[in-house]
């Protein structure tokens, strides 16, 4: 087993925050009436995608009928169908939907994280729970030695993401670097390029804030990125 297993199977165990352990569990339990004859997964989600990724996705957490009932971030969910989609129009994805752990799915040059492990009521993690979360992807970022671009998805992740570094000392502050929609930003010397993209929650793709051609437009932008560095 590889460093990065061993560290995803630790973070299916995790334990840290009892508000999202007692949400996530609950929700396996009572289940929602769609998928009622699933097992939910209820535990912390795990990244997915490829160990020598050059581009790392970073997502906000586990939707409660989504990833945390499927097992597999950004699986069983609308946010999930519109990212997949995009990774398999610009040649990162085997397929343009994820279901279930067992669907064949592959991702090739891409890696999906999140902020925050487990499934949030209304999807707000708070601070705490953020920053409990913060070093299983600080973690995962030593892992991915091959690292060229960071696409986060949402301020929430932006935000999640400057964190580390600043933590590590390897950028001064947060403030510098501003959050926009596929907006393109050097952080600094050996530092993968940063390409911000909204997140594709419902909230946004159904008012048209994000729509499918500008998600795609970012996963171009970072093809071409991943070419050139």
């Amino acid at each position: 087993m590889t460093p990065l297993q061993i560290l995803e199977n630790r973070i299916t165990e995790c334990t840290l925050c009892p508000r999202l352990v007692e949400y996530r569990q609950m929700v396996a339990r009572e289940r929602r009436r769609a998928y009622r004859d699933w097992t939910y997964w209820g535990r912390p989600v795990p990244a997915f995608g490829d160990p020598g990724a050059k581009v790392l996705v970073v997502g906000l957490a586990p939707a409660a009928h989504g990833a945390n009932r499927t097992g597999r971030v950004f699986t069983g969910d609308r946010s999930g169908d519109f990212l997949y989609r995009a990774l398999y129009q610009t040649g990162f994805a085997s397929q343009p939907n994820s279901v279930s752990l067992g669907d064949g799915l592959t991702l090739t040059g891409v890696f999906i994280s999140a902020a925050v492990r487990c499934a949030p009521p209304d999807n707000k993690p708070l601070p705490e729970e953020i920053r409990n979360c913060r070093p299983y992807l600080a973690s995962e970022i030593k892992l991915l030695k091959d690292l060229k671009v960071v696409v986060p998805l949402g301020r929430l992740a932006f935000d999640a993401y400057l964190s580390v570094l600043k933590d590590e000392h390897r950028i001064a502050r947060r403030s510098a670097f501003a959050f926009g929609h596929d907006l393109e930003q050097t952080l600094g010397p050996g530092l993968p390029v940063l390409v911000s993209s909204y997140h594709p929650s419902q909230q946004n793709t159904s008012t048209g804030k994000l729509t499918e051609a500008m998600l795609r437009s970012v996963f171009e932008r970072v093809k071409r990125l991943v070419d050139l560095l």
